[in-house]
């Protein structure tokens, strides 16, 4: 027998170190040539490292949330054969750092919030486990302790989102307590249960405290707004927009096209708006170099479409909006969003933005403050779309109306030309026919 290493590998484009975001194995554990190890995160995103041989892990190198050197030994396997390591060295008999518990990171905090230290000790693999006479359920559950997060699949956690499942109340049978798609399909299948005591239960005293680490995905997000925030002077600005038109069209492009050419939202009319305005306002689809004090204009519109994922807020990118038609913009949207749910967006589709959108959908409320996300120097805030009684020529009328909430960068954006700019969108968007006219 013989002791194969397995270091972290060189991800590429100069990176030097990674964060170690997820273990999928233990100590003990036999696993397969290609089998998935560990996830890895370089800046937002994700690479899973597979097993190129096939043993029995002896040694883990690290604890979810450690930042880790590129060359760095990641993990210790016993393979049949000599291995990589050879017999007597100082690597074949000890292991690589301290064994971690296979858990994943604990569930974050807000961003911004302070983590504490990760604790380089041994922890013994936890496995769910439901309270003894009772079935699993919202209110009585033993499953996982305070600040475990479940294991499970990207694909699974979107089943589960789309049920409404929460998995934190799913017990696992996998590996380390890892859920599988029969353990969802029982858990949806046994329904919600109820408190042992009902409203005794409900109406006790709590006294949990969880102390969450910010690790992962969130991490680089409590990074990024932290920058952004410290170095750039927001300013907002807010205009309302009536899209009684925009939003007629959008229905009769649907009704006409939607079935051969896909459905469209208004984000891909905004982001059409988007293009055609800043033709007339270059300094906003620009990035800023603070350090060299230099601004770059790009004539290619990088869309940054903000997307909130299991995991976090991501802005994975449109490139050359400006030669796209509004289904190509649809449907490369939607790809995107679905590679950032999944874990799957490549470093590539995660940079390079030159002016980002962002939008809460339905919950986006009345007016927003969005963070500019450096080193760009504007953002356009979409708020949600409701009917509101308007004057129009005299008499009142209802109305579709949705504010645009922006922030700009001070420093290098005026505010008369940032007014001017939403102006120059809200005048395509309140007149859709100007959309298509070049």
């Amino acid at each position: 027998m013989g002791i194969h290493v397995i270091k972290m590998p060189d991800i590429g484009e100069g990176i030097a170190e990674v964060e170690l975001v997820m273990w999928y194995v233990q100590v003990g554990d036999m696993v397969a040539e290609d089998q998935v190890l560990a996830d890895v995160m370089t800046d937002k995103a994700t690479i899973e490292i597979p097993s190129p041989v096939v043993g029995k892990v002896l040694a883990l190198g690290g604890v979810a949330g450690q930042v880790m050197a590129v060359g760095a030994d990641l993990i210790q396997i016993e393979v049949e054969g000599q291995g990589n390591v050879k017999a007597g060295s100082a690597a074949a008999i000890a292991p690589v750092a301290p064994v971690a518990s296979v858990a994943p990171a604990p569930a974050v905090a807000p961003a911004g919030a302070d983590a504490p230290p990760v604790q380089h000790a041994a922890a013994a693999p936890k496995t769910p486990s439901v309270a003894a006479g009772a079935a699993p359920g919202h209110a009585v559950c033993a499953a996982r302790t305070a600040g475990e997060k479940p294991i499970a699949s990207p694909a699974l956690r979107r089943r589960a989102w789309d049920l409404g499942v929460e998995l934190q109340y799913v017990p696992g049978s996998g590996a380390g307590g890892r859920i599988l798609q029969e353990d969802l399909d029982a858990y949806v299948a046994r329904g919600p249960q109820t408190a042992v005591n009902g409203a005794a239960t409900r109406y006790r005293e709590q006294h949990e405290e969880q102390a969450l680490p910010v690790i992962g995905l969130r991490r680089k997000i409590a990074q990024k707004m932290q920058d952004s925030k410290r170095r750039i002077p927001h300013f907002a600005y807010v205009e309302e927009v009536d899209v009684t038109e925009l939003d007629a069209l959008r229905a009769r492009l649907n009704l006409q096209w939607g079935a051969t050419r896909g459905r469209l939202t208004l984000l891909p009319l905004l982001m059409r708006a988007v293009v055609l305005a800043v033709r007339e306002f270059p300094q906003l689809n620009a990035r800023f170099d603070d350090d060299a004090g230099v601004v770059t204009r790009y004539g290619a519109v990088h869309i940054g479409i903000a997307t909130q994922t299991d995991a976090g807020l991501v802005v994975p990118v449109l490139r050359h909006a400006e030669a796209r038609d509004m289904w190509s913009c649809a449907a490369e949207m939607a790809r995107l969003a679905e590679a950032a749910r999944s874990g799957k967006a490549t470093r590539e589709e995660l940079s390079g933005s030159t002016i980002t959108i962002t939008s809460l959908g339905a919950l986006g409320g009345i007016v927003s403050t969005p963070v500019i996300n450096h080193p760009e120097v504007a953002i356009v805030g979409v708020n949600k779309m409701v009917e509101r009684p308007m004057v129009r020529g005299g008499l009142v009328v209802v109305r579709k109306m949705m504010n645009l909430s922006s922030s700009f960068d001070h420093r290098v954006v005026d505010g008369m030309h940032a007014a001017e700019f939403i102006q120059a969108v809200r005048g395509y968007l309140e007149c859709p026919a100007t959309l298509f006219v070049e």
